[in-house]
């Protein structure tokens, strides 16, 4: 039997009270049409429900938007449940809007990248892959 290519996995969540999943949507389509695996949880999943759902679905990258202000609050959140589960090589990344510094912040966390609301679709597609790419085989 040939062995079928590596397919990357990417949930895609928005987290929180956050209603707006236009963005998000358009992210999604775009991976997916890159050729990648993409789950696109809905709106208002709680961390805990995202990090299941990454974990049962075994992905690669975890793919967070925010557009309300929270990120300061859901990523951290997001990185201890993820820890906890022992699926830290679960690569995170977010978008959405939000200041340089805290965006800085985030990535000293443990957030690989943060991509702002004007980052062009095939910069995002080229993201995913150059971070799976670097951390190697799960």
């Amino acid at each position: 039997m040939e062995a079928k290519p590596d397919i990357i996995r990417v949930i895609i969540a928005k987290v929180g009270l956050d209603g707006h999943d236009r963005g998000v949507k358009i992210v999604a389509r775009t991976l997916r049409d890159a050729g990648m695996d993409v789950i696109y949880t809905g709106l208002h999943r709680t961390p805990e429900e995202v990090v299941d759902a990454a974990v049962q679905e075994d992905v690669d990258v975890l793919g967070v938007s925010i557009l309300s202000g929270a990120h300061m609050t859901i990523f951290p959140k997001l990185l201890k449940l993820l820890k906890e589960r022992g699926a830290d090589d679960i690569l995170v990344v977010g978008g959405g809007v939000m200041p340089e510094e805290e965006a800085a912040a985030l990535k000293q966390m443990g957030v690989k990248e943060i991509l702002l609301q004007d980052t062009p679709p095939e910069a995002i597609v080229a993201m995913i892959r150059r971070l799976v790419a670097e951390r190697g085989p799960k």
